[in-house]
């Protein structure tokens, strides 16, 4: 027997508003029926030869021509997302229409504006999975016992890994004869699944990432960012509105109210593996900063989740080894180019593929670094090289007796080894999120000149809160400039994605 909520019927919309709302109105339905079904299972309810199914929300387009109406209106023509490559059609499913509103609005407003007609709105027959129906801080499933969580598995929908790969991002997909191109770079299981991933790797919910994102490799960043968090919250005029650190726990700005929400964090008893913070500002185009630690293996972890989110950029602001004799301790790294021997994205990006450097992220981060520096433009050569970065992921490459890697990094011009941006780099062009790199040379082990305790010490305080002021500075340049110019053509393939 097969429990399902009552079905709604497709509707074609010419109203983005209308849209979103029939889409909220689709998924509560069948999230709050599945959520209903879980607690009466959970209460001892008689599930014997039922199955429990409810499905996601679709948008769908059909298009007619490879025109577009929107060509002749300037700031809707000059955008690379927001239209399809040509006639058919074009669909996805969609998840979390409250975290979600304002995006999947924007998204249809362009579609609606570039192609005319009407969206059609209507339930999928993708599944949810009971995992992803549950609410943020619902925690029905730990009361039940091993026999009956292990009956769960024969009532109710799991996730299914099928069903969320990153074939679409990739450009590795092939839609199968009658079925429709996709509309976005992910389904709904996919980002419900790195929505979940999202917890708990940073130890915050998805609702308080922003769209621009810090990420570093060491904790002193992160220390100078909870003083500057805390030093904005108290400042009745600050731009930002709230500082969410791990465990949920919000610090509201001296003269706002404490929400309901505020009280359900609790700091963790400790940090999770990336912990994230969160500079917010009440348009979500605050900054999110998180410690990824070191390796390339955790930059890709967390840039596969975040990248969900759809941020309009990410950064990477860390440490790196300084390649050249010419460079100092505390010299600036700014990649227009990535060697990358990291080895974690090799399958789903292959080598030959090149990195560009973007150029609003790479002017906003020069800039930023004469602003906060006080080194006028023409002479910031003395502070900050441009050039490549290697990023590998042996930790002790230069232990290796053949000194291949040496030489690897000579031919390559490298001026800068890291673990870790190339990763980020590499992941922001794979899945469309604008990135860039300002690193800060610390220590020089070609040269002799490794990290001792005294010399380290010395050199954190000196270097570490201006690199992270340098790279808000960049952000704000990046918010000025308007997100829409971030997000470059080069990121695109040739039949993309409408959806940004």
């Amino acid at each position: 027997m097969h429990k399902t909520p009552d079905f709604t019927a497709p509707i074609f919309l010419g109203d983005p508003a209308a849209a979103l709302r029939q889409v909220q109105r689709i998924y509560h339905d069948n999230v709050e029926f599945l959520r209903q079904a879980m607690r009466d299972f959970v209460g001892g309810g008689d599930f014997t030869h039922a199955r429990v199914r409810a499905c996601y929300p679709y948008v769908r387009l059909h298009t007619h021509s490879v025109s577009r109406q929107g060509m002749s209106n300037l700031p809707v023509s000059r955008l690379s997302y927001g239209f399809v490559a040509g006639p058919g059609r074009f669909e996805t499913t969609l998840t979390r229409p409250d975290l979600y509103a304002e995006y999947y609005l924007e998204q249809f407003r362009l579609l609606l504006a570039n192609h005319g007609g009407e969206l059609e709105i209507g339930t999928s027959t993708q599944p949810i999975p009971i995992h992803f129906s549950f609410a943020e801080h619902d925690h029905v499933e730990g009361s039940l016992n091993a026999e009956r969580r292990a009956f769960m598995r024969d009532v109710f929908d799991l996730p299914d890994l099928t069903a969320m790969d990153d074939g679409i991002a990739n450009g590795t997909h092939e839609p199968r004869p009658g079925e429709a191109h996709p509309l976005s770079l992910f389904t709904a299981p996919r980002v419900d699944y790195s929505l979940q991933r999202l917890r708990h790797y940073t130890g915050t919910a998805p609702e308080w990432f922003q769209n621009f994102v810090l990420f570093t490799n060491y904790q002193f960043y992160i220390d100078e960012f909870i003083k500057l968090g805390h030093a904005e919250m108290a400042r009745p005029d600050s731009e930002y509105v709230a500082f969410v650190e791990p465990g949920n726990v919000v610090l509201r700005r001296t003269g706002l109210a404490t929400e309901a929400i505020d009280e359900l964090g609790h700091p963790p008893p400790r940090l999770p593996q990336m912990p994230a913070y969160h500079l917010m500002r009440a348009d979500r185009s605050g900054i999110t900063m998180v410690n990824i630690g070191v390796g390339p293996a955790n930059a890709k972890t967390i840039t596969d989740h975040i990248a969900v989110l759809r941020p309009h950029a990410w950064l990477m602001l860390g440490h790196c080894a300084g390649l050249r004799t010419s460079q100092q301790l505390g010299d600036y790294v700014l990649a227009h180019a990535y060697v990358r021997e990291d080895h974690v994205l090799d399958e789903e990006l292959p080598l030959w593929v090149p990195i560009p450097a973007l150029a609003e992220i790479q002017l906003a981060l020069e800039a930023a670094v004469a602003d906060v520096t006080g080194v006028p433009p023409q002479e910031l050569k003395r502070i900050m090289r441009t050039g490549t970065v290697a990023s590998t992921d042996n930790r002790n490459w230069e232990l290796l007796p053949d000194n291949k890697p040496q030489r690897r990094f000579s031919q390559s011009r490298a001026v800068a080894l890291d673990m870790e941006s190339a990763t980020i780099a590499a992941n922001g062009f794979r899945f469309r999120v604008p990135y860039g790199t300002l690193l800060c040379v610390s220590d020089k082990p070609l040269h002799g000149e490794i990290k001792l305790p005294g010399m380290a010490n010395h050199f954190y305080r000196e270097r570490v809160d201006q690199h992270l002021r340098i790279g808000i500075r960049a952000i704000d340049r990046l918010r000025e400039g308007g997100a829409d110019q971030l997000h470059s053509r080069k990121l695109r393939s040739f039949a993309e994605v409408a959806f940004q």
